[in-house]
């Protein structure tokens, strides 16, 4: 198996190489392929990410990315097609999953014994259209500074499509309900776009319970009984901030993993940033982007070594002895990888 990696910026090295070693702690032995990207893309091609990186991707199909910096203010990025036109996204990371077709970010959010207080049981998935909504870039600055305006762009097609993979996602883990988040009462051609677009796929899915919330009932709504969604599926925005505060219920965004899932090509990332002020410190969590690695496993039919990740991680953290900063602890990065690793051995070499 090949795998493709992209070690980003910030902690993105140091938790990149924890998630290899723990990868190859299962026994598998994947073909490595590091391919430039920011700034190294840029010393050897002269541009973040070059047409030759978006091809690799392409060609890997399956891909490691660690966190890349999203500056404020600034740092949209320019691509050229294969018809010569130029498309301008607003980040990087938008401009990754778009160029490689991307469409759904599920984020699948656990809690922890001895972690997570009272959320411990805590276990839902959101699944996060990735291609439209404000996340599109469609801005501009008007009255000569005084005012702007974005586009919020919604879809039928991509509101089918990402809700049909929720309800399927559903189906084939044992999930019971899929929940519309939305903000349908005030935005109704928009998001009331979305929502109609997924009451019209929850009635092919008969077998799976179908409902809808607000966008901000639903934050109030997962702080007091998380244990009240199974299932979300919402537009990119609003799926960006509801699971960044799901992973702070679970303890820390160092324990929320995440993917990019395309027809064709796939990325697998934590859902948290480069955190540049840790960089080099160890202090990093590589919690996250590990089992971002665990669910590119299953992606790639390896669902037993994902298991056995899943469980190495849950031991570690539940045992409570090697843990980084942000969950109480004082380990390093890769004294939580060497743990892991070590467990993972463990449990395969038992089962």
């Amino acid at each position: 198996m090949r795998i493709g990696v992209l070690k980003g910026n910030g902690i993105g090295p140091e938790i990149s190489a924890a998630t290899i070693r723990v990868i190859e702690a299962t026994g598998i032995q994947p073909e490595w392929d590091f391919i430039p990207i920011a700034d190294e893309a840029v010393r050897l091609y002269g541009h973040p990410l070059a047409s030759q990186v978006i091809r690799r991707l392409k060609d890997v199909t399956l891909c490691i990315k660690a966190p890349l910096l999203a500056e404020k203010l600034h740092g949209r990025i320019s691509c050229t097609q294969s018809d010569g036109s130029v498309v301008t996204y607003p980040s990087i990371n938008n401009a990754i999953r778009r160029e490689l077709n991307l469409f759904v970010n599920p984020r699948r959010v656990r809690g922890y014994a001895g972690i997570s207080g009272r959320h411990e049981k805590m276990d839902l998935v959101i699944m996060r259209e990735i291609t439209e909504d404000t996340y599109i870039g469609w801005e501009q600055s008007l009255e000569e500074g005084q005012a702007a305006e974005a586009i919020k762009r919604v879809t039928r097609s991509a509101s089918w499509k990402v809700s049909q993979y929720a309800f399927e996602y559903a189906r084939k883990h044992g999930r019971k309900k899929v929940s519309c988040l939305h903000k349908a009462n005030v935005l109704h051609e928009t998001d009331g776009l979305f929502l109609r677009t997924f009451q019209e796929v929850a009635q092919i899915y008969g077998d799976i319970v179908a409902d809808d919330m607000m966008i901000d009932a639903a934050c109030y709504s997962v702080v007091r009984d998380p244990s009240r969604f199974d299932v979300v599926v919402t537009v990119n925005q609003y799926g960006d901030i509801f699971s960044d505060l799901v992973a702070g219920l679970a303890g820390s965004l160092g324990l929320a993993p995440g993917a990019n899932i395309g027809d064709c090509a796939s990325t697998f990332e934590a859902a948290h940033g480069a955190a540049p002020d840790i960089e080099g410190t160890g202090a990093a969590n590589p919690i996250a982007l590990i089992l971002s690695g665990a669910e590119l496993l299953v992606h790639a039919g390896y669902a037993r070594e994902a298991e056995a990740i899943q469980d190495a991680v849950t031991r570690i953290i539940e045992a409570g002895k090697f843990l980084t900063p942000d969950l109480g602890g004082f380990s390093t990065t890769e004294q939580v990888a060497d743990a892991i690793s070590v467990e993972v051995t463990a449990i395969l070499g038992r089962s």
